[in-house]
């Protein structure tokens, strides 16, 4: 792993103008609901199965850092994780949205190559994306072309999409033939490889050449929450075709069960009411969007997954599973369950049935009051569990002891075998205590046949479940690093003996060594390494969080109070300076520790002590040689 400096200088490349444009907030606000708590922001981590808030937002340092997984970083590293993007087209999308240009570059970093069939060219994912891009762009104009898009634009017209949403939702559609996005790939020179892996093309039988997969297709783009198209869903415009509707394949871009239809339209109405409201197709979803029911989103032909649902609590407290009939919503009872006890959301079950014929929420909300009728059906949503609940209820009827505890044990076994043991605590209590009530069986006993059937399963509790995950405790050399970024003025206080507990030699190979380096690397171009600073010249987003990771843990032991900071500087270089002495790694070092204020005293100039003068030399070289510090050897002793 390497850092990488821009051939402008620190503050003044690309990253720095993309970053100082960038509020943090606002761009993982887009993602996640934050709340505000003092001068930071709090949320759910999307990077590890959180349960509570754990991701602090930092507006102040344009940091983000969860202290229960460790990741951290800024704005870009956040992109880059979250959607899996390169270095290169994370900046794009954040440059894109501040409205600032990138300068030209010559050499591009590759995105994450992507392979598709097994023997086939390996695809960027970079590639993968224009690919999706320009086949949108294609079935766009075939829609509103005057021949090719007449059938497709009948059917919209008889299902009463209007315009706006057609436009809104990107709405395509495939010519009927063979080879229509195949000839248009090939007028304009490009390669076909791209378009394979998507799934777009396919190979023909023969292996000579390939065709179109969509063909007479009303399409339907399906986008991440950047607005980027991952894939597409066609339904025939011939009621003589089969299937009635086809998916693009799952990709390392488009994953069926962890992707929502609508939710890029949807996610900014979703957090503000802090309720999401799931259909059961696209075009239900299309249909509530057009009758002002905006925060509608839609499974991609399964039910709702636990996948969705931790995307989904990341931007609300409710989910409402909306249903066409009874047998829908009694068979999607188990699985909203599931999802109720591996995820800290309230899910509710809706059902038409209750209250209209209408087979699914788009005829019904093209009759009149239609609206209305949805409203109160969602308002009236009810908790799955009480549907379970209801069917305990029917079978106990008269039945005797005998029956009443088979029945009991056997919705003991439907509960643990859906996941009961990951619900927390108090959620596992009130279902006992439910349950007591509607069998007339004392909790305590019902308690117990479940952790005894629990033993028999082997599954581990709760609270296994939810044990935290353990992080190496820094040592005193990594926690000078942590003192720097929060205060590099610390630097300055440094004595002869000391200076040396920050060579970045002294640290192992590694993220920590690599955070030394760039601290290094800005002292030597005569710029204060801060956080900010720091986390602009690293590129990788694994040394991002290690030094975001550093800064806060020594921010959290020391209060952000500059006293207690600078006790802490000065008893890890004790600590350092002692861990020296014992490793043998030292001979003469046993000198006692000057005083921060002596120190202070002595370099009240601002200079740098006499013994970092080996960074004077390394600025040398690479005024010589260069910035890129790859190419810059590294500094021996002076």
């Amino acid at each position: 792993m390497t850092f990488s400096l821009s051939n402008t200088g620190a503050f003044n490349d690309d990253k720095r103008r993309v970053l100082d444009a960038t509020d943090i907030v606002r761009v993982i606000g887009d993602h996640l609901a934050l709340k505000q708590k003092g001068r930071e922001y709090v949320g759910l981590c999307p990077f590890h199965d959180d349960h509570t808030p754990s991701m602090s937002v930092v507006p102040h340092k344009q940091i983000f850092h969860c202290f229960s997984c460790g990741t951290g970083g800024d704005a870009l590293s956040f992109v880059m994780k979250y959607h899996k993007m390169g270095f290169r087209e994370a900046m794009e999308h954040l440059a894109e949205r501040a409205g600032i240009k990138l300068a030209p570059r010559s050499e591009r970093r590759a995105s994450s190559p992507i392979p598709h069939e097994p023997g086939a060219a390996i695809v960027e994912r970079s590639a993968l994306i224009a690919a999706n891009a320009t086949a949108a762009t294609f079935f766009r104009a075939i829609l509103n072309h005057p021949e090719h898009g007449a059938a497709a634009r009948a059917l919209v017209e008889r299902r009463g999409i209007s315009p706006e949403m057609a436009a809104g939702f990107e709405i395509g559609a495939s010519p009927d033939m063979w080879d229509g996005l195949l000839r248009t790939i090939q007028s304009k020179g490009m390669e076909t490889t791209p378009f394979r892996a998507a799934g777009l093309l396919k190979t023909r039988d023969t292996g000579a050449g390939c065709y179109d997969s969509f063909r007479n297709r009303l399409i339907f783009p399906i986008h991440d929450q950047l607005g980027r198209v991952i894939a597409f869903g066609g339904r025939r415009i011939d009621d003589e075709d089969e299937p009635k509707y086809l998916n693009s394949p799952e990709s390392e871009l488009f994953n069926k069960s962890a992707t929502l239809y609508g939710l890029q339209q949807a996610a900014q109405e979703i957090r503000r009411t802090r309720r999401a409201i799931v259909c059961e197709g696209y075009m239900d979803a299309i249909a509530c969007h057009q009758a002002g029911v905006t925060s509608a989103v839609a499974t991609l032909g399964t039910a709702l997954t636990i996948d969705n649902a931790r995307i989904l609590r990341r931007l609300c407290d409710r989910v409402v599973l909306l249903f066409d009939g009874d047998a829908a919503g009694q068979k999607a009872a188990e699985r909203a369950v599931e999802v109720f006890f591996a995820e800290p959301v309230d899910v509710r079950i809706a059902m038409l049935s209750a209250a209209t014929d209408a087979k699914d929420p788009d005829e019904l909300l093209k009759r009149e009051g239609g609206r209305a009728i949805l409203d109160d059906v969602i308002a009236k949503a009810v908790d799955p569990l009480d549907l379970l609940f209801a069917r305990v209820r029917d079978r106990i009827g008269d039945q005797g002891v005998s029956g009443r505890s088979r029945v009991v044990g056997e919705f003991l076994d439907q509960l643990t075998g859906l996941g009961l043991h990951r619900a927390d605590t108090i959620r596992q209590q009130l279902i006992v205590k439910r349950l007591a009530q509607i069998t007339g069986v004392e909790w305590g006993a019902i308690t117990g046949e479940l952790q005894a059937r629990r033993a028999r399963r082997r599954i581990p509790s709760a609270q296994e479940n939810a044990a935290p995950l353990r992080s190496v405790p820094l040592t005193a050399r990594e926690h000078l690093l942590g003192c720097v970024l929060n205060d590099p003025g610390l630097l300055h206080s440094l004595t002869e003996d000391q200076s040396p507990m920050l060579d970045p030699e002294g640290y192992s190979d590694g993220p920590m060594q690599e955070v030394a380096r760039a601290i290094a690397a800005l002292v030597v171009d005569e710029h204060p390494p801060t956080l900010e600073a720091v986390l602009g010249v690293l590129d990788d987003p694994e040394l991002q969080q290690c030094a975001t990771r550093l800064a806060r843990e020594v921010e959290r032991m020391t209060g952000a109070d500059a006293d207690l900071l600078h006790h802490h500087w000065r008893d890890r270089l004790r600590d350092a300076l002692g861990d020296e002495v014992r490793s043998g790694r030292a001979l003469a070092r046993a000198a006692p520790s000057r005083s921060h204020n002596d120190s202070s005293e002595k370099n009240a100039t601002g200079t740098m002590p006499d013994s970092l003068s080996r960074l004077t030399t390394l600025r040398d070289v690479r005024q010589r040689m260069g910035t890129d510090t790859r190419a810059v050897p590294r500094a021996g002793p002076v």
